[in-house]
């Protein structure tokens, strides 16, 4: 058992040994030995403190952590049947001992006699919120209620688990199943030559002629935005837009998951004595109430609206100017995109020639390195495909601050999206400070024909989002594991650092030093830049109403919804459409049978967080455009205010603290273009 990779606590991962037999061994062994822990800590009859009691349950903690973040990263990046099976063994597992965890009264009680003892008066800030973190998670968990529906409530929670697993499986499968072979070469008019490539490229991998057309982002949004083939764009938006459902396969049909999902949230909501599953998620947000969020967000919609009429206005009638006298969904992004090289001179496609993947990559680095004084260096380590850098974050004297991996395109096998993880969390051990480190994921296009990766401005915006994610995890100064990083903060503001990120995006000083023409070498031309500056809120009415719209969905179908009742999601979805919405897509359209952020990624409930939390980005940038865009004293502010605190205090404590007030809505429609209307 010694030479279990997943059992390996004293250094980085070994992603190079990792197989799917290690998992159930490594995972049997964690749980007992915690168990065994449990067993002796609720025994002692000593009074419980911080040494004795909540540091070796954290020791315990963090190597199950740690083992199954190895084992669910690579099941969501290299998945195989055999990964998959053990890793749904083995969640089943956990789910069982975290909800047992959670409803232990005798735990539960223990907790509770640190936080009655005189001792705790004296703890730091960090420690105190970490008991009062944990009071509230015994709560949420059950730990209050009676045996008989502690039971159930245990039940639901491991439903809920394989529930969630199994929609994002359905969806990744149907996403990989779909494949389009194009052999007529007539089809392909309007779509760029690197796209064309990587299909071709794709075509000849499966032994075909042709070129091959998936539904992964890099390959689908090409043919969205520049096919002229409308066809071809209909037969790839239907595919895309019917994912696990019941046009697709019956086993990949997420539809009857929706609704088990809905019913067994609310039910565990109703027996911890909230009226809705929406009330029961906001209890660990900065939101107070269901009520809150949907008035912010319908007063967002209400500013947003006459700018989103008017962007659909101008696609409508510039649709005709290209012969289509009826708009569908699958004519929005081609017309769009037309519109905005008509408009502004310039393609998405022209700006992509400048962001090849290593000037991406510097240009992020050097605005880390210029906020925060801190160097950003290539490094090695064992890791779970070719594809994937390793790298390394040093202080001014060298001293090591975290590390990272980078996984950046799409591939079969591997989750659509992009995210952050966790893979070890800064903390203090008796060895002196774990450093942390990060995975970050995105679904890029990879290199083809013999030139590096290129990334459009988006995919780059998309990079400077992640990476703000993972500095919350890699720059966080608390050396307590509960609140260390990205644990303990709100949902809705664990946006925050990211979105801000997204700015650097549309500073000159920024993009200047990030670009090189992949053939010529040459920068970003400032024309060019000026451009894209004067189309960043290009369709900015639409796009906010769009996430207004799932937004809405989301918080609706966890509060006012009747699970048990006779409409379904899609139905509440076309009503949410019918009150906010420019765009309708086609009957057919199946959106929340691949919507994993609220079925199987932790956003139930939440996804207003992006909006919440972009007042925040918005208004904490501000103070760099006052200050200086670059200024690394304003950086070192928002290191020491924002990023070191982890969840160690509220967030809005941290925000007020590095503003200097409250934050206020302002900056955010003025970056989006959304002051006022002019005639």
């Amino acid at each position: 058992m010694m030479n279990n990779p997943l059992l390996h606590f004293s250094g980085l991962p070994q992603f190079d040994q990792i197989r799917p037999e290690h998992v159930t061994p490594a995972i049997e062994q964690l749980l007992t030995e915690s168990q065994a822990l449990l067993d002796r800590l609720l025994a002692d009859s000593a009074e419980p403190t911080w040494e004795n009691f909540v540091h070796p349950l954290d020791d315990a903690e963090e190597k199950l952590s740690r083992a199954w973040s190895q084992v669910s990263h690579t099941n969501a990046v290299v998945n195989t049947p055999e990964l998959r099976e053990a890793y749904n063994t083995n969640l089943t597992k956990l789910t069982a001992f975290y909800a047992d965890l959670s409803q232990n009264e005798a735990l539960y009680a223990k907790f509770k006699q640190i936080r009655a003892s005189a001792a705790f008066e004296g703890y730091s800030a960090t420690r105190k919120k970490i008991i009062e973190n944990e009071l509230r998670d015994f709560r949420l968990g059950g730990a209050e209620l009676p045996t008989d529906k502690k039971a159930r409530f245990k039940e639901i929670q491991e439903e809920l688990s394989a529930l969630s697993s199994k929609f994002e499986e359905n969806v990744m499968d149907s996403t990989d199943a779909f494949a389009l072979y194009v052999e007529d070469a007539s089809r392909l008019s309007g779509i760029p030559e690197d796209a064309k490539h990587a299909a071709r490229d794709a075509a000849e991998k499966d032994g075909k002629q042709g070129w091959k057309f998936t539904l992964h982002f890099p390959s689908y949004m090409p043919v969205l935005q520049y096919a002229d083939d409308r066809k071809l764009r209909e037969q790839l938006y239907f595919a895309y837009a019917t994912r696990a459902s019941e046009f697709g396969k019956p086993e990949l049909d997420n539809t009857g998951l929706i609704a088990q999902i809905l019913k067994l949230r609310q039910e565990a909501a109703q027996l911890l004595g909230y009226a809705n599953y929406a009330e029961e998620s906001l209890v660990t947000k900065m939101a107070q109430s269901p009520a809150q969020v949907m008035d912010f967000l319908l007063s967002l919609a209400q500013r947003a609206r006459p700018f989103a009429e008017r962007d659909m206005a101008e696609l409508r009638e510039y649709a005709q100017r290209l012969g289509l006298d009826e708009m569908d969904a699958w004519d929005v992004a081609y017309v769009s995109e037309k519109l905005r090289e008509e408009r502004y001179a310039f393609s998405d496609q022209e700006v992509k020639q400048y962001f090849p993947e290593h000037m991406a990559l510097q240009g992020l680095f050097r605005v880390i390195s210029t906020l925060y004084g801190v160097e950003v260096r290539k490094s090695q380590a064992p890791v779970w495909h070719s594809d994937v850098g390793f790298y390394e974050i040093v202080d001014r004297a060298g001293q090591l601050i975290g590390q990272f991996y980078i996984d950046l395109y799409a591939r079969d096998k591997k989750r659509g999206g992009a995210w952050m993880d966790e893979a070890i969390t800064r903390r203090r051990k008796a060895h002196g400070i774990e450093t942390p480190v990060a995975y970050l994921t995105c679904n890029f296009s990879a290199p083809v024909g013999g030139k590096p990766a290129l990334f459009t401005h988006d995919e780059v915006i998309t990079l400077f989002h992640e990476f703000g994610h993972g500095l919350h995890h890699l720059l966080t100064k608390v050396e307590e594991y509960g609140v260390s990083g990205i644990k303990g903060v709100e949902w809705d503001a664990v946006e925050l650092p990211s979105q801000f990120m997204e700015n650097f995006c549309w500073e000159w000083d920024v993009l200047q030093h990030m670009t090189a023409h992949v053939d010529t070498g040459a920068p970003l031309p400032r024309s060019l830049y000026e451009k894209m500056v004067s189309a960043k809120n290009f369709q900015a009415g639409m796009q906010t109403l769009r996430q207004i719209e799932f937004a809405l969905f989301d918080m609706r179908l966890h509060c006012e919804f009747d699970p048990n009742g006779a409409k379904s999601a899609l139905d509440l979805l076309l009503e949410v459409r019918d009150e906010v919405a420019v765009v309708f897509p086609p009957a057919y359209n199946r959106f929340p049978n691949n919507f994993t952020h609220i079925f199987a990624g932790g956003y139930a409930a939440g996804y207003y967080s992006y909006k919440w939390a972009e007042v925040l980005s918005a208004d904490a940038f501000s103070l760099f455009e006052e200050n200086g865009v670059l200024s690394e004293e304003t950086g070192h502010r928002f290191w020491s205010e924002i990023l070191a605190q982890g969840g160690s205090r509220p967030a809005l404590e941290s925000f007020v603290a590095f503003r200097g007030r409250e934050p206020t809505l302002d900056a955010l429609l003025r970056h989006n273009g959304m002051v006022e209307m002019t005639a």
